[in-house]
């Protein structure tokens, strides 16, 4: 592989001042959700106004850094998510594509209320012209039709991805770990190899590791030093295989014709 990974150790409104126009193919971003988190050398806990000052000032460089044919993934909880889709889709003019509905079985125990089982994924392209790589990502038809296209079935918005939990034995030393699978589906259906990738909170590493195993190119940016130290060392591993996946993947079509009279052709339908 000769793709370039490039980890940035600084701040990531200052970090993205210095990332040439219009130079990145894709943004994954999983900025802090404003929960009060312990990242180490910092806490998620901005005032409502100061959180949102914040939020538009670094989507604007991620605008900027943006190529016209780009597009942003970013992961937010459900407090300041419709106010994130505002920025993107009011203040920056940006074109609306998907909202994406991450759905884990486990999460934060709740006695009063439903306890919250999800995270939200905008995706926004920069204009009309954009890469999406449907075929990357096709997940197996749940059921055998003609009509379907049986190379797999788009994956919808809903995904479905287990968290990494601390048991895992991939789990690193971070609070909001986000599977390898799912940042791969966004990798796969949104860039192409040799493409640029940004994360500009990049955490555990998660974008970078995924990147290096597709032959992307990656800048990550993270403010903590050893989260730094941790993603170095987490390229250094041998990689195996991603932490997770989709369970839809290993699903087999039911109702598959067993006829002598069918031909391997007609199991494949238009697209």
């Amino acid at each position: 592989m000769n793709n370039t990974i490039n980890i940035i150790n600084q701040d990531a409104l200052s970090a993205l001042q210095e990332i040439k126009t219009n130079s990145v193919d894709l943004i994954i971003a999983d900025p802090p959700y404003n929960l009060g988190k312990d990242y180490g050398n910092n806490h998620d806990l901005k005032g409502f106004d100061e959180y949102l000052t914040f939020s538009l000032d670094w989507l604007k460089s991620a605008y900027r850094v943006l190529s016209n044919d780009g597009t942003i993934y970013v992961f937010m909880g459900v407090r300041f998510v419709s106010y994130l889709f505002d920025i993107l889709d009011q203040k920056l003019g940006m074109y609306f594509n998907s909202w994406i509905t991450w759905h884990y079985t486990q999460g934060m125990g709740k006695k009063k209320g439903f306890s919250p089982r999800h995270d939200d994924i905008l995706m926004f392209n920069k204009s009309a012209k954009f890469r999406f790589n449907l075929d990357s990502v096709r997940v197996p038809q749940k059921y055998f039709r003609r009509r379907n296209n049986m190379t797999g079935a788009n994956p919808g918005d809903v995904w479905e991805f287990s968290h990494i939990h601390y048991s895992n034995p991939e789990r690193e030393n971070h609070p909001t770990q986000k599977p390898e699978a799912l940042i791969q589906r966004v990798v796969l259906a949104s860039s192409n190899k040799g493409d640029l990738v940004l994360d500009p909170f990049a955490g555990s590493g998660t974008t970078l590791r995924v990147c290096q195993q597709l032959d992307r190119n990656c800048i990550g940016i993270e403010l903590n030093p050893e989260y730094v130290i941790l993603i170095k060392n987490r390229l250094k591993e041998r990689f195996i295989e991603f932490d997770s996946i989709d369970p839809r993947t290993n699903r087999i079509p039911r109702d598959l014709p067993n006829r002598v009279d069918v031909k391997p052709m007609d199991l494949f339908g238009n697209n």
